[in-house]
């Protein structure tokens, strides 16, 4: 009887060491990005994260590689990486529970969920725009600029690089786009928009700073949060016959194993429903996880659960970690040949992309935020260019000790903005289609950036003023 030989040497190499090698790679670039940082002061004082720089040096190294005929990257493994992080990223990150000693008002939870909707819609109404009007201009020529590659801005600046990835293939795959980004596209503008939150963050900083306008809060009546490794009243213990970490990855792949499951159900009923299953996988991750948490809830109201499983910080670690591999292996993955034909929209694109959402966000935050502007301005530009690590980087910059609710409205805002930025994620498909579908995308996004304008500029427009909002530690006068 013959049977299967099976062993792990090099002539199993797709299935046994192409994996770890690549995961090796990201890491190692990760901690070759970090000690950049670390040791040219420039990368240190405008905040580019340790990530994009281990991208872009793996990725040069990759190229230099390939002039030797050494392929020492697997874009498509790279790909695979990205788009999974982002679905256990944003798992991760809902799972967490909302504990926060900050008071928040509920107003300004909508307002915040209102205002990343609102960015998305004018992201994606002036980015479809400019690509709709750079296809007419080009239509007839050799090189056709799609008319859909704009609609990738949103994706690219708000969702990064998963999201970006996942919509540019999309894309490609749909004959009627004439688009052929191959993923590279939007990998591109998403890592601009990292160097985007970087630098305009810390312009916004060191300008305000210089006029006397900003101030570091003060840290002396803060305490620090930390790890509780050991157990605390109901918390598990970190290590007991489960390791306390390994529960919290059990979380979020169960979240990501129901939404995988929603996923091929989406999948069998229709083409429709095909068509827009994959492409959401960080949304049904979430609203999994988000499921998840409400039945733990439940189990411990019921008392069926004593203890609390789930930990903040580690979720953090998680989330963080998997963010941290989608953006370095995001940017490797970018193939410049693919880019080559798309240079004048990426430019138009990324630099309009930030002017709009510079003075957008900035607005709200004047209108909407007081006593807190400069803050919750970082957090909010930081996140919609680049991800929520970019933000909450550039907040803490000026404010340490979390003194702010900054941090807690973007968690309690979670639902929301979701539902805020559904719109926009239900009218990709549609989008993509034809020229006429494009245009009359581009219309809608129009209409949902005005309504959400108007919401959020109501009391202004509507000459109403503020309601009796408590004072609260953020608003006080700081000597």
């Amino acid at each position: 009887m013959n049977t299967l030989s099976w062993d792990f040497t090099m002539a199993n190499y797709g299935p046994v060491w192409s994996f770890m090698v690549q995961l090796g790679l990201v890491l190692l670039f990760l901690m070759l990005g970090n000690i950049l940082r670390r040791k040219i002061p420039l990368f240190e004082k405008i905040l580019v994260p340790s990530a994009l720089l281990g991208g872009l040096l793996m990725l040069i190294v990759n190229m230099i590689f390939k002039a030797f005929d050494i392929v020492l990257v697997d874009k498509q493994m790279m790909q695979v990486f990205t788009y999974h992080c982002l679905a256990l990223g944003f798992a991760a990150m809902s799972l967490k529970t909302e504990k926060t000693t900050m008071k928040t008002n509920r107003t300004q939870v909508v307002e915040f969920g209102t205002l990343q909707g609102g960015t998305y819609m004018l992201q994606a109404f002036v980015g479809l725009g400019i690509t709709i009007i750079l296809f007419l201009l080009t239509k007839n020529s050799d090189k056709v600029i799609s008319y859909i590659s704009g609609l990738i801005l949103p994706l690219g600046y708000g969702q990064g690089p998963g999201n970006a990835l996942t919509w540019d293939i999309n894309f490609t795959n749909t004959p009627a786009a004439q688009f052929a980004g191959r993923g590279s596209f939007g990998l591109s503008l998403a890592s601009i928009g990292f160097l985007v939150a970087s630098v305009f963050g810390v312009m916004y900083i060191n300008i305000f700073k210089k006029r006397g306008l900003l101030k570091v809060r003060d840290t002396r009546k803060e305490t620090e949060f930390v790890d509780l490794t050991n157990p605390c009243g109901n918390e598990i213990p970190n290590s007991e016959s489960v390791d306390k970490f390994s529960i919290q990855m059990g979380f979020v792949a169960l979240a990501y194993a129901l939404s995988f499951g929603f996923m091929c159900l989406l999948g069998a009923l229709s083409d429709f429903t095909n068509s827009i299953a994959w492409g959401f996988n960080f949304l049904w991750a979430a609203l999994a996880a988000m499921a998840i948490k409400a039945c733990v809830k439940g189990l411990k109201k019921t008392k069926q659960m004593h203890r609390n499983y789930i930990n903040n910080y580690q979720m953090d670690r998680i989330s963080g970690f998997a963010f941290d591999v989608m953006i370095v292996a995001g940017v490797a993955a970018i193939e410049i040949n693919d880019i080559k034909n798309y240079i004048l929209p990426i430019v138009i694109l990324s630099i309009v992309g930030a002017a709009i959402t510079y003075v957008y966000v900035l607005l709200a935050a004047k209108e909407c935020f007081k006593g807190f502007v400069h803050e919750f301005f970082l957090m909010s530009f930081g996140t919609l260019t680049g991800t929520a690590s970019n933000g909450m980087i550039l907040m803490k910059e000026i404010d340490p000790g979390l003194r702010t609710p900054t941090s807690s409205l973007y968690i309690l805002s979670t639902f929301p903005a979701m539902v805020m930025i559904a719109p926009l994620l239900l009218l990709l498909n549609f989008a993509v289609q034809s020229f006429q579908s494009a245009c009359i995308a581009c219309g809608i996004f129009f209409v949902l950036f005005v309504a959400y304008t108007v919401y959020l500029f109501r009391r202004k427009i509507f000459k109403k003023h503020y309601a009796n909002i408590p004072q609260s530690v953020w608003q006080e006068e700081e000597e």
